[in-house]
């Protein structure tokens, strides 16, 4: 019998200037949240990208944050630039059905964005269903969906630039 240890993540390399990447977060549950966004910042450090971090009040916010970043990068005076986005919260199931309902609209909502805007994008929404599934996706291990999200956008950022769109 075999063991997973959870995904091998090799350093990602991108060709070029240093990826700017924005990580738009929403730390309700501020120590989860904390711990993916290290796993964020080792990835994008370890790629010699740049870092900036920004909070949002909820996962429900998160796609509307990544819409007001991607309209900001279209004003010509003194806009902002960001090759990527890592969008990081927590969702913890309750008693009431508003955790499906919010895990729904956020992951929707971001997937419309992803997929009518091009933008390279790392999705860490934990949706689960204690806190103790969130720890163990949150430490700082080869587990941490910060760390998965980073690299996912990082991938995206040089597959964009490969085809000349970065």
């Amino acid at each position: 019998m075999s063991t997973i240890d959870g995904p091998k993540r090799d350093t990602v390399r991108i060709d070029g200037e240093p990826p700017r990447i924005l990580l738009i977060q929403a730390p309700y549950y501020d120590e989860i949240v904390g711990g993916m966004r290290k796993g964020v910042e080792r990835v994008v450090a370890e790629a010699g990208g740049e870092l900036e971090v920004v909070d949002v009040a909820g996962a429900y916010e998160l796609p509307a944050a990544l819409r007001i970043a991607l309209d900001a990068m279209d004003h010509p005076e003194d806009a902002p630039y960001w090759d990527g986005f890592v969008l990081l919260g927590c969702v913890v199931k309750g008693d009431t059905d508003h955790y499906d309902h919010i895990c729904r609209e956020a992951c929707s909502g971001v997937m419309s964005l992803s997929v009518a805007t091009g933008a390279a994008i790392g999705f860490g929404l934990l949706t689960v269903h204690n806190l103790q599934q969130a720890i163990e996706r949150s430490s700082d291990d080869r587990h941490n969906k910060g760390a998965e999200a980073a690299q996912a956008a990082l991938l995206q950022v040089g597959l964009r630039r490969k085809w000349g769109l970065g």
